[in-house]
């Protein structure tokens, strides 16, 4: 049997690295530079829409309301309270013949503030948090953090606080127990030894110069609070602010082929599908693409893929051609953009490694996530699946296949189950990622660019 004759029947996925040209490598080294910007100012939902905005308005995107008249090449977003947001592009297809959609989410695991988070103790101040989504308590405590949010004003006013992303700028941090005393914390498990109400973030030490005053350190803080942006203790009960690693995104390793930064699940299947979408003019599908928020924490509320604001979002396109949204969604077609578990050698035995992702084996196909026996999830038809595995590979798109570990290791999801309960095919697609859910993700750079390439073809390709 000759060499060809064996690579025809069987399967065997290829390093990026060694497909792309130099010239390839040039146009992605360059691509990584422009998502590490964004990232670096997109460390929260709300921020990451921003982003979005301000980038999609200066490619010709609108804001779309319900009832405008749209054409064929008009681009269009919807802004949904500032958490989650569509954007699209109409196509020259009818729309009830379906849409094409990509789906990613942009909240990550991080530390929300409690509804009143300042406290004294030892004449030291902090902030109680609330741990947002799945976290590792342990990776917290030490790391330089930055404070993000908005504060909504008793008056309607809204106030945007950043505290520690500039060089110039105090940081906080969660404390640990010294080595020297941690002989009992040493003997525990480490949901005993790290407990969620006693990762308080440090943020002052200072005395109010009062006397007569009593718990001078707080009152010293939310002095400082109130000067700098005219709130007050009563303020932080109308207040989403997060608490977030203070890391700018930088390259890794010492041939750079690496980003090591926060909040890549994940805002890199966000930040890829965005681009793609703006490489996508004169659609033959209407696109739509979303920045779903709450998918860290079940995808539930007004912003996240369970409730229905996508199927409104449709139902409004649809309405001035007369075609009921049920018809759009059935005949839709979707990626849920979502990052997969790459393979970690240092912890082999979580993965099964035949069907494991790869770091530099290009953007990740998963038929289906869930936990166990495949609860909870959406496993892909076969018939899309293979569509979607044959886009790729008529483009020269470099990608893989993989599953989130071992059966019995554990499981997780995406937003693709809450998609394809509109009766829409939908799978998910994305970048493999080491260290996932910590304070700093791994990605690789040939798989972002991959990733990228993938979702515009996608977007382009013909299909039935």
């Amino acid at each position: 049997m000759t060499k060809e004759e064996r690579n025809a029947l069987l399967y065997k996925p290829q390093n990026g690295l060694d497909r792309i040209s130099a010239v390839e490598e040039a146009e992605m080294n360059d691509y990584c530079e422009q998502y590490k910007a964004f990232l670096d100012v997109s460390k929260t939902e709300r921020e990451c829409v921003v982003s979005a905005i301000r980038l999609a308005e200066a490619k010709g995107f609108k804001p779309y309301t319900p009832g405008m008249a749209v054409a064929p090449g008009d681009k269009l977003y919807y802004n949904n309270r500032g958490k989650s947001l569509i954007f699209g592009t109409m196509g020259t297809r009818p729309i009830e013949k379906g849409v094409k959609i990509l789906a990613a989410h942009v909240d990550s695991p991080r530390l929300d503030l409690k509804p009143s988070p300042l406290f004294e103790e030892a004449e030291l101040g902090y902030l109680r948090p609330h741990y947002y989504g799945g976290i590792k308590k342990y990776q917290w405590p030490t790391i330089p953090l930055a404070l993000h949010g908005d504060v909504y004003k008793k008056d309607g006013s809204v106030v945007t606080i950043t505290i520690g992303e500039d060089e110039n700028d105090p940081i906080f941090c969660v404390t640990d127990l010294l080595p020297h005393l941690s002989s009992k914390q040493r003997t525990q498990t480490l949901a005993e030894a790290f407990k969620g109400e006693s990762m308080n973030i440090l943020i002052g030490s200072r005395q109010f110069k009062d006397e007569k005053a009593s718990e001078k350190v707080k009152l010293n803080l939310m002095k400082i609070f109130n000067e700098k942006y005219g709130i007050t203790e009563r303020d932080f009960l109308g207040a989403e602010l997060s608490v977030v690693p203070a890391l700018k995104a930088r390259d890794l390793g010492l041939d750079r082929s690496m980003i090591g930064a926060y909040g890549h699940d994940d805002r890199v299947c966000s930040y890829t599908e965005m681009t793609a979408e703006i490489a996508n003019t004169n659609p033959e599908w209407t696109s739509v693409v979303i920045f779903a928020d709450k998918e860290e924490v079940g995808s539930d509320g007004n912003t996240g893929m369970h409730s229905r604001f996508l199927e409104y979002f449709l139902a409004d396109l649809a309405e001035p051609f007369g075609v009921p949204v049920r018809r759009v969604l059935s005949n839709s077609k979707c990626l849920s953009a979502d990052v997969s578990a790459a393979f970690d050698p240092a912890f082999a035995d979580a993965y099964e490694k035949q069907n494991s992702s790869f770091i530099n084996y290009g953007v990740c196909v998963v038929k289906y996530t869930g936990a166990g026996g495949k609860s909870s999830t959406n496993d892909c038809n076969a018939k899309f699946t293979s569509k979607v595995c044959a886009i790729l590979d008529n483009a020269d798109v470099v990608w893989q296949f993989g599953e989130l570990g071992k059966v019995d290791q554990g499981g997780g999801g995406t937003v693709a189950k809450y998609i394809a309960e509109l009766d829409v095919d939908t799978i998910d697609i994305g970048v493999p990622v080491l260290c996932m859910h910590a304070p700093m993700e791994i990605i690789s750079k040939v798989d972002l660019y991959e990733t990228h390439r993938g979702f515009y073809e996608f977007l382009v390709a013909k299909m039935d």
